[in-house]
């Protein structure tokens, strides 16, 4: 007698939702993320690096276990790509954060000057970028000259010293006073230059203050030096235009477009004034890359 047995399919093994992160996956992303705050370095020129970007980017699971890395030390990931690395920003709270504090003693800035540093960097960027579709255009390059920025400054304050005049204010206002009309005229009453006697730009004189912002973009891997002329001449790099991008909502940057003085190198147009930027003022260390 045969004894009738009956068969059922296998009940199948549920598959684990992720695989289990491995001490080897954890040092990969923490490496990615050391090659991401190297911001000189190029991934087309460290195969390490090559790869694991290219992990981060065919590898969800590990895309996150490098993300959570970054957020853990209080980066914020701009964007991951050939062209730019591992983009990372600081957030106020990392320990990775430049404060004004810090930049005005590397480039020994008096305490006064402060605010002329701010300009000098948000003139960088919007001279940088001119137009939206540049800033928009992974592939747009943005140059930029010492000498240019110094002059875009100058013409912002002659434009804020013409509204002032059609409104009644005061145009000489003190040399300590608060506000934007003040502050910017502080620039204009400036030396440009200043140069000492062996033709070095003085460190207070305005393209020493242009100057000192363009070689610390340069060294946080933002700008490219190109030449000598113009008091010397830069390139932008696609870590610049993301962090450009990341600030220009800014109200520092709405208030400078709303002067209508950015220039284009081909003469065919000029940024836009941002909506409702009437009760907007430029204030303090707004627009840097580093926090106050």
């Amino acid at each position: 007698m045969t004894e009738h047995v009956e068969w059922s399919e296998p009940e199948a093994v549920a598959a684990p939702a992720t695989a289990a992160v491995t001490p080897a996956d954890a040092a990969d992303a923490a490496r990615l993320v050391a090659f991401g705050l190297q911001p000189k370095l190029q991934p087309a020129r460290d195969q390490q690096y090559g790869e694991l970007l290219r992990r981060y980017r065919e590898d969800p699971p590990f895309a996150r276990l490098a993300d959570a890395v970054a957020a853990g030390l209080g980066l914020v990931v701009l964007e991951v790509s050939p062209r730019a690395g591992m983009a990372v920003t600081a957030a106020e709270d990392s320990v990775f954060a430049v404060r004004m504090g810090d930049y005005a003693r590397r480039t020994s800035a008096d305490g006064g000057d402060r605010f002329l540093h701010g300009l000098a960097h948000l003139a960088v960027a919007t001279l940088a970028f001119p137009r939206p579709e540049d800033l928009a255009d992974d592939g747009y390059i943005g140059r930029i000259s010492v000498n240019g920025v110094d002059a875009f400054v100058r013409q912002a304050c002659r434009r804020l010293e013409e509204r002032a005049e059609e409104q009644g204010e005061n145009t000489d206002p003190a040399t300590d006073a608060p506000g934007l009309e003040a502050a910017w005229r502080i620039w204009v009453r400036r030396s440009a230059t200043g140069a000492t006697k062996d033709a070095r730009r003085l460190a207070g004189s305005t393209t020493g203050i242009v100057g000192k912002a363009v070689v610390f973009l340069t060294d946080s891997g933002f700008l490219q030096r190109t030449g000598d002329d113009n008091g010397g001449t830069y390139r932008t790099t696609a870590r610049y235009q993301l962090q450009v991008r990341d600030m220009a909502g800014s109200a520092a940057m709405a208030e400078l477009l709303e002067l209508g003085v950015v220039p284009v190198t081909d003469g065919t147009a000029t940024l836009l004034p941002a909506e409702d930027t009437d009760d907007l003022e430029l204030v303090a260390d707004a627009g840097l890359p580093f926090h106050s």
